[in-house]
């Protein structure tokens, strides 16, 4: 008993998961626990996409999911790799910042994608996977969700989902993709003060949010034909699908440029995928990792 006792503290230790002592009975989790499985997300992806993934990865823990594929991928990569993780012990936002998660209570996914494009050629690409994953969340049920430039998913302003993308690779090609992406979808109420920004999950949108193993096979079956896509057409196919979930066109906004602020109107995007503000310089173009975007107080 003692050495059971021991390992259920270690496991209650381990962020997200709770397992409560039932006099007589034992013990049990106090929530449900959907873990990951290869064999229920390959089951999502499309037949003919199934020889483009020649490795998907599901790990207990990793510091990061990107960090993993970068360490492990060949840089003669010809198809896809995917690794996804129960949990991340340094996830990764944009800009630096630290992406929070908990044991089970997220989808943590990363895609490696290579592309016979120029480095500058995939500017847009987080454009593309922004617009991919909203669609995928709009085919589970999801509604009201919409897109913060450069590709934070929001609903009613608070944050559900985050993508960040890295390019390696020759400046005129070909250049390797790691596309991660990290979806709330029943976090604890415990790890709020954890996050330093409005955040929500999908169990406090939708009645019956799908499962873990469904989102992240329609994830990565809906990345992998973006990536297919993007290689053919570039951004251009997935621009109009942008202004419909865009939250912020036509609003006044605040550009936040380390110490510096410019505000202006936000007219939308340029054909490369770049942030067009109407402010009192005219007309100006701003592209990722330079600048953040926040709603006018």
């Amino acid at each position: 008993r003692a050495a059971i006792w021991k390992r259920i503290q270690r496991l209650n230790a381990f962020p997200g998961i709770e397992i409560a002592s039932v006099r007589g009975k034992g013990h049990r989790l106090k929530a449900p626990l959907e873990l990951l499985s290869e064999d229920a997300i390959r089951g999502r992806i499309q037949p003919e996409l199934q020889h483009r993934l020649t490795e998907l990865k599901v790990l207990p823990v990793v510091s990061s999911t990107n960090a993993f594929l970068a360490d492990q991928c060949s840089p003669y990569l010809h198809c896809g790799q995917a690794c996804m993780a129960e949990y991340q012990s340094a996830g990764r936002g944009r800009r630096g910042r630290q992406w929070v998660s908990v044991f089970g209570s997220s989808v943590c996914l990363s895609l490696a994608w290579r592309f016979d494009l120029s480095m500058a050629d995939l500017a847009g690409l987080s454009i593309a996977v922004g617009v991919t994953v909203a669609g995928v969340l709009t085919d589970a049920g999801l509604k009201g969700h919409g897109l913060k430039w450069p590709n934070d998913i929001h609903v009613n302003g608070k944050k559900l989902a985050g993508i960040l993308v890295e390019a390696s690779g020759e400046m005129e090609g070909p250049c390797q993709a790691i596309i991660g992406v990290g979806l709330n979808v029943h976090l604890p109420a415990a790890v709020a003060g954890e996050i330093d920004q409005p955040w929500t999950d999908l169990a406090s949108c939708l009645q019956a949010p799908p499962g873990r193993n469904r989102l992240a096979g329609d994830l990565i079956d809906a990345l992998m034909q973006a990536c297919v896509r993007y290689q053919q057409r570039g951004l251009a196919p997935f621009l109009e699908t942008w202004k419909a979930y865009d939250v912020y066109i036509g609003q006044e906004v605040k550009l936040l440029m380390g110490k510096d602020t410019i505000t202006g109107i936000y007219t939308g995007l340029s054909e490369q995928g770049g942030l067009v503000l109407d402010g009192p310089g005219g007309r100006q173009t701003w592209y990722s990792g330079e600048v953040s975007l926040r709603g006018k107080a």
